[in-house]
């Protein structure tokens, strides 16, 4: 049986999560660190998409996202597709990625207003 729908719905909370395919490298170097950022930021422009955390290692990354619109799917879509195209033709001669095993997980408790966390 296959995963049920994700929820989304406007201005719900995201800890996003995904890792390299068998946990291997999704940058190489701060080039690629950049390119992720870049790309990232370009997502939250397309998508209205508001970025409040992220920590990128070598393997995997964690966001926390805010969808003022309920597309979390659409723009983590673009996200990492636009992500692994870029980072495949950029290191063709030494190493394809595939960013794979992405997870969503609504983050109950925060209500982000003005910047700050909302009392529960």
């Amino acid at each position: 049986m296959g995963r049920g729908p994700r929820i989304e719905f406007p201005g719900a909370i995201y800890h996003v999560l995904a890792r390299g395919n068998r946990r291997e490298a999704i940058v190489l170097g701060d080039d690629d660190r950049w390119m992720f950022l870049r790309t990232l930021g370009e997502m939250a422009k397309r998508t209205g998409i508001r970025i409040h955390a992220y920590a990128l290692m070598d393997n995997h990354y964690h966001l926390v996202l805010e969808t003022p619109k309920a597309n979390l799917v659409a723009g983590m879509q673009w996200f990492q597709t636009t992500y692994t195209r870029r980072f495949n033709v950029k290191n063709a001669k030494q190493k394809r990625c595939q960013v794979i095993n992405l997870a969503f997980h609504l983050a109950p408790g925060y209500g982000f207003q003005y910047g700050e966390r909302a009392a529960n």
